[in-house]
């Protein structure tokens, strides 16, 4: 699978999608500003929600989410590599924008065991913004087919591959209070 097309149009810039564990996921670099901005109007999600961030370790997060007790945090690593989401606190002077978190001082994070997912987080190098490929309200699509369709000729590339098993997105956990929260 050649994900180099992907990689390139993360570096610089673009808006892309790729299947994750459930359905796929529309993604841009973290660290870029103008292409997190524009994955929000093209998805017309409200910038106050805040968005996932995968990576394919737990390191290429670490920029983004405070240091917190190894016993909360081991309530987060023992689920990954998996399909688990953690709300996790902000780092101070951290790299996570109010475009990554929206209104909270927390963000969402995911070290994903997709195959096409984690090798695409592992050959960019960090960790990469992930939300479902869907017009906010509307079912996410489940195939790149579905996607090209939706987006038309909006995003800068279409990763081809399958999505995992889940039948809904990941569920969403609070690493401080480990209460559910999707």
């Amino acid at each position: 699978m050649d994900l180099q097309p992907a990689v390139t149009a993360l570096k610089k810039g673009g808006v892309i999608a790729y299947p994750t564990e459930a359905v796929y996921g529309l993604g841009c670099d973290p660290q870029q500003p103008e292409a997190v901005k524009r994955l929000i109007q093209l998805k017309q999600r409200n910038p106050d929600k805040g968005l996932i961030l995968i990576a394919s370790t737990l390191e290429q997060l670490e920029p983004y989410i405070a240091d917190i007790s190894d016993e909360l945090a081991n309530h987060a690593k023992k689920t990954w590599p998996g399909p688990v989401t953690w709300v996790w606190p902000v780092k101070e002077n951290g790299l996570a924008t109010t475009l990554l978190t929206g209104k909270y001082r927390t963000i969402a994070v995911r070290v994903t065991n997709h195959p096409v997912a984690a090798a695409l987080c592992q050959q960019f190098q960090g960790a990469i913004v992930s939300t479902s490929a869907n017009l906010e309200a509307e079912l996410p699509a489940k195939t790149a087919q579905q996607v090209a369709k939706k987006f038309h000729n909006q995003l800068d590339a279409i990763v081809a591959g399958d999505v995992g098993e889940l039948l809904k997105p990941t569920p969403i956990y609070d690493v401080v209070t480990q209460a559910e929260l999707r």
